[in-house]
């Protein structure tokens, strides 16, 4: 970590114009030039990815697929693990970020990862269904995201595992079992960080517990690095592909 690095994300963030006519373009204007110094920083802000990771755990011979992967920091998660899987894909539209995915997993010598740079609401893998499909801090970036989720568990084999992890705020008048977050909350996130293009959502949980058996649920505050009195909601959720 140094001050320097973070500088220089905190300007992409907050001040370098983001370009580009298609949502590939302008994901790669914005993370093009802060992929090397990516996971430090998003290791601070993003939180419970780890949790999320050890809560739905490895499973041997199985196949996982990170929509929205990036750097494959989440990689990491699995410690040893990673070795029982049977097919591990990171995909992403960024390439610059693949590119720090597909070097991780050379240097880890992961020949059962595969980086595809691809767009999360359609692509499919080759070989059929899969057992996992993780979205860490990924749907809020997705325009068509109730795509992508749709195309996660189309993907699911039957009583397969979709895992979640991102930003978000409530619905004014959310389900009695969910948190409910004040009217500043609900709207200043939104604005905070459309300048990124990341729409945190009321509607993520709602969608995502209609399409799936819930197995696990998790709302929650993070910190944000260099604003100490400042926590943005985020939740953790794991749910089944039904029947």
């Amino acid at each position: 970590m140094s001050l320097m690095s973070d500088l220089k994300i905190l300007y992409h963030m907050a001040l370098r114009p983001i370009r580009g006519k298609s949502h590939a373009e302008r994901l790669e204007s914005f993370y093009s030039g802060q992929a090397e110094a990516y996971d430090d920083f998003r290791k601070r802000l993003l939180q419970g990815r780890e949790g999320l990771w050890q809560k739905i755990g490895s499973q041997p011979g199985a196949t996982w697929v990170d929509m929205g992967g990036g750097t494959g920091a989440n990689l990491e998660f699995f410690g040893p693990e990673i070795l029982k899987l049977k097919k591990v894909y990171v995909v992403d539209l960024a390439g610059s970020l693949l590119k720090v995915a597909k070097s991780r997993a050379e240097k880890n010598q992961w020949s059962h990862v595969e980086t595809v740079e691809a767009d999360a609401t359609k692509w499919q893998p080759s070989e059929g269904q899969v057992d996992v499909v993780t979205f860490s801090y990924s749907l809020t970036m997705i325009p068509d995201w109730f795509a992508a989720i749709d195309n996660a568990l189309a993907m699911l084999k039957p009583g397969g595992m979709i895992g979640v992890v991102d930003f978000y705020v409530s619905r004014k008048h959310p389900d009695d079992e969910l948190k409910k977050h004040r009217w500043s909350t609900r709207s200043f996130w939104p604005i905070w960080f459309a300048n990124d293009n990341v729409f945190p959502s009321s509607e993520h949980l709602p969608y995502l517990r209609y399409r799936c058996q819930t197995q696990w649920l998790s709302e929650n505050r993070a910190k944000v690095p260099y604003l100490p009195l400042v926590r943005t909601p985020y939740y953790q959720y794991i749910g089944l592909k039904k029947s």
